[in-house]
């Protein structure tokens, strides 16, 4: 069983940055791959990004590319989500999960985190 616990969300103004973090709880955190997933208001949960359990591949949504980084620290047993240049339809609630394999699909995941809301004002 894991415990994704998400922190770092907030209100920030267009062009700002957040840095989101999840931490996990267990001693198999370095195991599982880790999604970062958003659902904005009255739209569906949708991908962000996911890395590998060593954090040697990567995998982005187009519209986050170049802007988003997802990074962890597996001895912090924490993945992170580092959004810069952020953007009004990046507002949403933002989710962390845990799974055996890398996937945008969010069926792959087996834990979730609660979410963090981030709101970017305009």
């Amino acid at each position: 069983q894991v415990q994704l616990v998400e922190s770092g969300g907030g209100l920030v103004q267009a062009g700002g940055s957040l840095r989101l973090s999840c931490v996990a709880s267990g001693r198999t955190f370095s195991s599982y791959a880790m999604g970062w997933f958003r659902r904005a208001p009255g739209k569906e949960r949708e991908f962000v990004s996911a890395i590998t359990s060593s954090g040697a591949l990567t995998s982005y949504k187009d519209s986050v590319r170049g802007r988003f980084t997802i990074s962890r620290d597996n001895a912090k047993n924490t993945v992170y989500l580092q959004m810069n240049n952020l953007k009004p339809e990046d507002t949403a609630v933002y989710y962390c999960a845990a799974g055996r394999l890398v996937s945008s699909r969010s069926q792959e995941y087996n834990y979730w985190g609660q979410g963090t809301q981030v709101t970017v004002s305009s």
